[in-house]
């Protein structure tokens, strides 16, 4: 936020009008989990509860000149709403482009692919900020020339100064995202996810082992402590039989290897030592794919009018599943927006909607007597771009224009 404003209506503003702070957090479940029975704790690395929470919309008298959000403001906005923790592991979220000199953030442009047409209407109206779901840029460049139009439409954003940013499968798995719209467009119903998101945890393996007295456990901690310098590093030690003390001690992948390396030097340690893979804790709600257990079952054929409208289509394609017809019964619908084949694989539903799938993985589902909707990639995810325009717009001050693209398409279509 500015701070050199010094117009009187400013410093009237900012004397005269509040506005209520609100803190409703959509992701209490990605809070950490707590820890009992923790006897030692090093420096550690989790951020407060509070960076869970959207952010709070007041007006202080700090704050001469209301309204104006800065590029990191809107990032943390935009991770409150979908963490880029969510995404898959392959794919490449978060800012991609970035200025080199900050400037308030005024208009927002939504998109689902970043193509030059879409460029052209960014820099028509000035846009400060281009969210494309798909990220434009995905492989690595080894330079930027006008020969390849990703990075031409790379040149374009720095020389506009734009910031470019992509979500991409962190809307996929977010609750309330991408695949939860999508499952929606059949009618409200039980919905589970199919590929079960789990939490970043800096702890991945449990340690246990005994030492014979205090002194040789606290020399051990010490130099397991120079192995985790940069994660928290817990342990529990308890002497049930008054001889052996007996610790257990968790640490991150990174200091896998040394913590082993130190504990095998120790010869009281290396006489009952034993390592533990811990799980990550599950996300409820989010994650890859959904199922839907339709509270009032539709026909095939209602099911692709319902969809078609869902989406703005005129045509979509089906393959029927084997047994089937247009009159029969869908009560579980498997989605996943994009190319769901791997997501969907095996699933079993009545009507697998996706946005495009091989071949062969449609003659699978088939003989699984799964009926399959297409609607080509990119058709399956555009129109969420309008509802997530209405979640940011509500997090974000009267300043901030968000807008979706008219130009965006799916570059295929039926003629």
């Amino acid at each position: 936020m500015l701070t050199g404003c010094r117009s009187p209506s400013c410093r009237f503003l900012s004397l005269t009008y509040r506005r209520l702070c609100t803190r409703i957090s959509p992701f209490s479940s990605l809070r950490p989990p707590t820890h009992s029975h923790i006897f030692f704790s090093q420096h550690t690395s989790v951020p407060p509860l509070s960076s869970h929470l959207p952010p709070t919309r007041c007006l202080s008298l700090s704050a001469p000149c209301p309204g104006l959000m800065e590029l990191k403001e809107v990032l943390q906005v935009l991770e409150q709403l979908a963490p880029l923790s969510l995404a898959e592991s392959w794919d490449n979220v978060g800012l991609l482009v970035e200025p080199s000199k900050p400037r308030p953030v005024k208009t927002i442009l939504l998109t689902n692919d970043l193509t030059e047409a879409v460029m052209d209407e960014a820099e028509a109206m000035s846009c400060d900020l281009i969210i494309s779901y798909h990220p434009p840029l995905f492989r690595p460049f080894k330079r930027l020339v006008q020969k390849d139009w990703k990075q031409r439409l790379t040149i374009r954003a720095v020389e506009a100064r734009m910031a470019i940013f992509s979500p991409h499968t962190s809307w996929d798995s977010v609750k309330g995202g991408v695949n939860d719209w999508l499952a929606g467009g059949l009618g409200s119903g039980q919905v589970s996810v199919l590929s079960q998101a789990h939490a970043a945890a800096s702890h991945s393996h449990k340690l246990e082992f005994t030492v014979k007295s205090t002194e040789e456990l606290n020399a051990v901690m010490e130099e397991l402590k120079a192995c985790d310098s940069d994660t928290t590093l817990q342990h529990s030690a308890g002497r049930p039989d008054n001889s052996w003390i007996h610790v257990s001690v968790t640490c991150s992948d990174s200091a896998l290897t040394p913590s082993v390396q130190t504990l095998l030097r120790h010869n009281a340690t290396s006489l009952s030592f034993s390592i533990l893979k811990l799980e990550k804790p599950p996300l409820p709600g989010h994650g890859q794919g959904r199922l839907s257990v339709l509270d009032e079952p539709v026909t095939v054929s209602a099911a692709i009018q319902k969809m078609k409208s869902h989406l703005g289509l005129s045509h979509l394609r089906l393959a029927l599943g084997s047994g089937q017809t247009l009159e029969s019964s869908v009560e579980t619908v498997a989605v996943c927006a994009g190319s769901g084949a791997s997501v969907l694989g095996g699933v079993k539903a009545d009507l697998y909607i996706t946005g495009e799938m091989s071949h062969h993985e449609v003659l699978d589902a088939v003989a699984m007597g799964t009926n399959v909707i297409l609607s080509d990639h990119s058709n399956s995810e555009r129109g969420f771009l309008a509802v997530f325009r209405e979640k940011l717009a509500v997090r974000l001050p009267d300043s901030v224009t968000v807008v979706v693209s008219k130009t965006d398409r799916d570059p295929l279509e039926v003629v």
